[in-house]
């Protein structure tokens, strides 16, 4: 488990390059050619950064020359992933599913449409933060933050808890990236209701909190990029997203952005990854895997791209020593359970009527 203090993050972003150069070759030098390989394109349906992935692809063709041009990455949002690989699962087009939520990715096992891992992936990942029969892994873990813009907000009138985004104060100052296409929106939603459930004994609780954000929302974004688009022109002043993508734009983009840990805690989600059961190519899909997985480049992508890895790494990249993040406490079985009917009571009877 991660842990953390609460303290300003704008620090964190300064002096971190963003050009990836990953070189590693897989968890195992054995694993890195592309021997035995089955000669047509990897097709990787992704959620992740569009630059990230790029990159990733970029050097794990390097290190395997013989898939070099032959990946295909096609962004999707993690439920539209979900949805597509379900939708497929007669005739599958994709060879591996990068970035999911834990729920999502049990889901999918579930519905016997994701295939085990190489056993050296399998055995680098903790047993909390992977399927137990290696359907899928948890590539990182990510922490659910509020951020705001400091050119419309000050610190003392920014929210600093989850509560806060529901306070008189911050009508219409909201921009929140569309709910149900969202495997981040969708986790941040459920753990609004999670935490609430006890005391409740219902999600009724949690449906009146979010109730109360829907009135502060100004608008709902179609996209990532529709929603940093409208924080950064100033039409909405704050929302809620995980810290990693948060640090990538105040670095890339120089987005006058302020992320804020809750006092109350971060939700810490599992971010997986997967190999789509009889994709075309299941030799290819490993070696991504391995390559993805190994601690060099796990390595590169903690100190480049603000990633809290899932693997035993033997040195913690500097900015996450320094980050002590507060883990709130969240029944992730629960809502795994019952994302599906929260969120869709969300869609029909919340959104858009505050």
């Amino acid at each position: 488990m991660i842990r953390t203090v609460r303290k300003p993050l704008g620090a964190v972003a300064g002096g971190l390059a963003l050009m990836l150069a990953l070189s590693s070759c897989g968890l195992d030098d054995s694993s890195s050619g592309a021997e035995g390989s089955d000669g047509g394109t990897l097709t990787i349906y992704t959620a992740r950064d569009k630059g990230l992935a790029e990159a990733v692809v970029a050097d794990f063709e390097a290190a395997n020359p013989d898939y070099a041009g032959k990946v295909e990455i096609l962004t999707l949002g993690a439920q539209e992933a979900l949805e597509r690989i379900r939708a497929e699962k007669a005739n599958p087009q994709g060879d591996i599913w990068w970035g999911g939520t834990g729920q999502q990715m049990k889901q999918a096992a579930g519905d016997d449409v994701l295939a085990p891992a190489p056993e050296a992936v399998i055995d680098a990942v903790p047993e909390d933060l992977r399927d137990p029969a290696g359907l899928w892994v948890g590539e990182m873990q990510l922490a659910e933050v509020i951020f705001y813009n400091h050119d419309m907000l000050s610190e003392a009138e920014a929210p600093k808890d989850w509560d806060d985004l529901v306070a008189p104060e911050m009508a219409d100052k909201l921009a929140i990236r569309d709910v149900e296409a969202s495997g981040t929106m969708r986790s941040i939603y459920s753990a609004m209701i999670d935490r609430q459930y006890d005391a409740a004994g219902s999600p009724e609780a949690g449906y009146d909190w979010l109730r109360k954000l829907d009135a502060n929302t100004k608008v709902y974004a179609a996209n990532p990029t529709d929603l940093y688009l409208r924080v950064t022109r100033q039409e909405a002043a704050a929302s809620a997203w995980n810290l990693q993508d948060v640090m990538l734009q105040i670095e890339s983009q120089n987005a006058p952005y302020t992320p804020v840990i809750p006092e109350s805690g971060a939700p810490m989600l599992v971010d997986g990854v997967a190999k789509i059961k009889n994709g075309p190519s299941s030799d290819a899909a490993d070696a991504f895997l391995e390559f993805l997985l190994s601690e060099e480049t796990q390595k590169d992508l903690s100190e480049t791209y603000y990633q809290i890895p899932s693997i035993e790494m033997t040195e913690t990249p500097a900015w996450l020593a320094d980050l002590d993040l507060v883990e709130m406490d969240v029944d992730w079985d629960r809502i795994g359970q019952n994302e599906s009917e929260w969120i869709g009571y969300w869609a029909e009877n919340i959104k858009g009527k505050g």
